[in-house]
């Protein structure tokens, strides 16, 4: 394990400055409208936070943490490292063509955990011929397709990242799933990322493709520092570990990943009955190379297959609100809009869902993949998603991984909401070994929080398993990059 923190350092500020060069004609152009953006904030602030009471409290702190270019950036560290607190900025550009935004947070946890990045997204939204057939509502009277106004629709989107990370505190129980709690170790890793990813629609016109088929491609620079971490509650990972039982633990190369798949989100005929029409399908299939090319023991392929299925109990149009992926500030300032008001959640919601997720790794007879790079099932993993509950985070690590979850959620008061899940998984050293025979199982219950644009915050109480229970408090961290950051695995 190596210290690298001077080119770790260089790394990210040769990142930084290469975003800086690709920002800066445009935010030399738009000074402008920063200085109106800066104004109008200021006023903003300043009508939400003038008096005391408990409705302009919570609206100076809604303000603070939402409104743009500056903001507050908040959001939960992956777990055991604590909660992140710092700023950020967002800009934007709007052309008759691209819809452009940059951010760049910053965020510190007590723990000593921090995430810093910068990101640039671009979003190809030319206007549509006038005459061309637009879908309507689907609750709409009328003919079921119109000739449609000139108006805008999102088709290619561009996401370029600079972004490092560092953890002082991640939990290692060896790989595979008949793990005991008996080999818990931690350790501390750094993660810093430099990469681009674009999504592109194979039919740019949404209303001639009823799959809404999409090609996505990504190209990443990874670079870890796996470091010890003394003065634990448990030992250190080096201590009872060795490269053979933690590949990868010795030395970590450098990184260059690929990535290839597509992703569909099927429209349900609006000739099939209500119920039907409800549900909402979202299918992803991704394939990725992770190439090493001073040592080649260490490089590995894997493919992984997400399908969610979501129903909407009151129709899409009530439950918008539980899916929309553009709630948070550093999405929506670019729209030149504000983020949605507190007032938005307030309308009644729910939602059924149901997903599968299996992910396979390839590696030769005399590679690995680092243990670092292995995904994980147990109460969080290192991008927060929640899997296993009632088990210790990252509890169960290993190249192979199956997953079903069921989901329920529903508004019960305002902007609170209550929420069930339940788990079935597991790891496999082997693709071999996958399958639906001894999965872990476990519970989820709890309440959420959807405040407009504000994260959406989560307080859940986990048991089921066989390792006993789990409190798990998470702000997601939508306010940390926006949807432009990089998954850590």
């Amino acid at each position: 394990m190596r210290s690298s923190n001077g080119s770790r350092a260089c790394r990210i500020a040769c990142g930084v400055q290469l975003l800086s060069l690709a920002m800066t004609p445009a935010l030399a152009q738009q000074e402008g409208n920063l200085q109106s953006d800066f104004r109008r904030e200021g006023k903003h602030v300043r009508e939400a936070c003038d008096s005391f009471g408990l409705k302009l409290v919570t609206g100076c702190a809604y303000t603070l943490f939402t409104d743009h270019p500056l903001h507050i950036a908040a959001g939960s560290m992956p777990p055991q490292n604590g909660f992140g607190l710092g700023g950020a900025f967002v800009a934007f550009k709007n052309t008759t063509n691209w819809r452009m935004s940059w951010n760049a947070d910053a965020v510190g946890a007590t723990s000593g955990s921090w995430r810093a990045g910068a990101y640039m997204k671009m979003v190809h939204t030319p206007p549509l011929p006038t005459g061309s057939l637009e879908p309507i509502s689907p609750n709409a009277a009328g003919p079921k397709k119109k000739p449609a106004k000139v108006g805008i629709h999102p088709y290619t989107v561009f996401n370029l990242y600079a972004q490092s990370i560092s953890l002082n505190k991640l939990n290692f129980y060896g790989l595979g799933n008949n793990t005991t709690l008996a080999g818990a170790s931690v350790f501390g890793m750094s993660e810093t990322i430099l990469g681009a990813n674009v999504t592109k629609p194979v039919f740019e016109v949404p209303s001639i493709s009823a799959l809404k088929l999409a090609l996505i491609g990504e190209i990443n620079g990874r670079f870890v520092d796996i470091r010890p971490e003394h003065g634990q509650s448990a030992p250190s990972i080096e201590t009872l570990y060795t490269n053979a039982t933690a590949p990868g633990l010795s030395n970590q190369p450098r990184f260059i990943q690929f990535g290839e798949g597509v992703r569909i989100a099927p429209t349900i005929p609006l000739s099939l009955e209500p119920f039907i029409r409800d549900l909402e399908l979202n299918y992803s299939a991704k394939f990725q190379q992770f190439f090493a090319p001073s040592s080649s023991t260490n490089s590995f392929l894997r493919w992984t297959v997400d399908l969610n299925h979501t129903f909407d109990l009151y129709g899409r149009s009530q439950s918008v609100a539980l899916h929309n992926a553009d709630r948070a500030p550093d999405e929506c300032a670019p729209q030149k809009e504000d983020c949605p008001p507190v007032s938005t959640s307030w309308n009644k919601n729910g939602s059924i869902g149901l997903r599968l997720l299996l992910s396979e790794s390839i590696n030769s007879a005399t590679s690995a993949v680092p243990f670092y790079f292995q995904q994980t099932l147990g109460g969080q993993d290192i991008d927060s998603a929640l899997a296993l509950g009632s088990y210790t985070d990252y509890r169960f690590r290993a190249p192979n991984l199956l997953l079903l979850q069921e989901s329920f959620e529903h508004s019960i008061w305002g902007p609170f909401g209550l929420k069930f899940m339940a788990d079935q998984g597991r790891v496999a050293l082997t693709r071999g070994d996958l399958g639906f025979s001894h999965m872990k199982h476990g519970f989820a219950g709890g309440l959420t929080l959807r405040a407009g644009g504000f994260p959406m915050v989560s307080l859940m109480f986990a048991w089921g398993g066989a390792e006993g229970h789990h409190n798990i408090f998470n702000m997601n961290s939508s306010l940390l990059g926006g949807s432009s950051r990089p998954a850590l695995d």
